[in-house]
């Protein structure tokens, strides 16, 4: 039975979804092709009819990530994203959560073209959360600096907070301490 362009479409599109879930849930090495499509209902012979190899799937995998992570933040402000960001529940839904938070380890060691797609998505992800009502006299470089400070720090908290057992008080420790200092450098307002 031949598939329909659309469904082939719809197909690929679902494995990429896929994907990205499972491989935010456990890294680029952690899943392999015939895991992946199994859990996306096909066959392990019908990756290459949509894919050249599990790096190209990886770099789209990795744009539909930190897409869903743009629409999950747009209605956001800064203070918003941060209580949100550094909650308990982002830090327990690796398989949901921020792509950034879940790969980019994994990202620095792989080819350009994926770190491409994850700098593309750092800088998408400062455009949407830089603030629209920063006084004119403000610097737009001091901004993006304060925005690149709380997004690394943001990141970098709940990667450490996941680094710990999910039991330890340290886990919850490192995303509050972290959460009160991000929230204390915005300016007042951004932090109200």
């Amino acid at each position: 039975m031949r598939v329909t362009k659309a469904q082939a479409q719809a197909n690929r599109a679902h494995i990429v979804e896929t994907a990205s879930a499972l491989f935010r849930e456990r890294g680029y090495d952690g899943v392999g092709v015939a895991e992946l499509m199994a859990a996306a209902g096909f066959t392990h012979g019908g990756f290459y009819k949509h894919f050249r190899s599990k790096a190209d799937l990886m770099a789209e995998a990795a744009a539909n990530g930190l897409s869903q992570s743009l629409v999950n933040t747009a209605d956001l402000d800064v203070t918003e994203f941060v209580n949100i960001y550094l909650s308990r529940a982002h830090r327990d839904g690796r398989n949901a959560g921020c792509t950034m938070a879940a790969l980019c380890g994994d990202a620095a060691r792989q080819s350009g073209e994926i770190k491409a797609t994850f700098a593309d998505g750092v800088e998408s992800m400062l455009a949407a959360l830089e603030p629209d009502d920063s006084p004119g006299d403000v610097d737009p470089h001091t901004v993006r600096a304060r925005m690149i400070d709380m997004l690394a720090h943001a990141i970098g908290a709940v990667v450490l907070s996941r680094a710990c057992p999910d039991d330890s008080p340290l886990a919850d420790e490192i995303l509050e301490v972290c959460r009160e200092k991000i929230l204390a450098t915005l300016s007042p307002s951004q932090s109200t």
